[in-house]
């Protein structure tokens, strides 16, 4: 069984061995560990608002989001990479768009590396539309937005 809940500070050693089990074979293509395998997540729940899918009790995916002014920033969205294919990155995206609707928010933002192609075009055929690309702590970033 399926579930998205706010993550506890128990759920820390799940969310960063997640995060580093789907950001790994990022690595080589990119030249340097992608920017979510460089957090601390006892921080980053301290900081952000940050949700994890879980099916049967185990951490299957992570969600990581802020608000900003009017819109939602999307951090991070990972799944774990013995569950992709199963359709879990899209309800974690379904969940935060309904997430910044609920707090009245007007959109999503959200960043990913330029070289992380497939994700850019995952995230165009969710309906988010690219609005520039720059270089920001040495990541050549893709940055999107969709409107709710």
């Amino acid at each position: 069984m399926q579930a998205i809940r706010r993550a506890q500070p128990q759920d820390v050693e799940c969310i960063t061995a997640l995060v580093t089990e789907a950001y790994t074979p990022y690595i080589a293509r990119i030249g340097q560990k992608p920017a979510p395998m460089l957090e601390d997540y006892r921080q980053v729940l301290l900081d952000n608002e940050t949700f994890v899918l879980t099916e049967n009790d185990e951490v299957v995916g992570v969600l990581v989001m802020t608000p900003e002014d009017t819109e939602l920033l999307l951090v991070n969205v990972a799944v774990s990479a013995r569950h992709k294919g199963k359709g879990l990155g899209k309800a974690l995206m379904a969940f935060c768009e309904e997430h910044a609707l609920g707090k009245g928010l007007a959109a999503v933002r959200l960043y990913t590396h330029e070289r992380m192609t497939e994700n850019i075009e995952i995230y165009k055929k969710l309906g988010y539309l690219e609005t520039r690309r720059a270089t920001e702590d040495r990541f050549a970033r893709v940055f999107m937005r969709k409107a709710l």
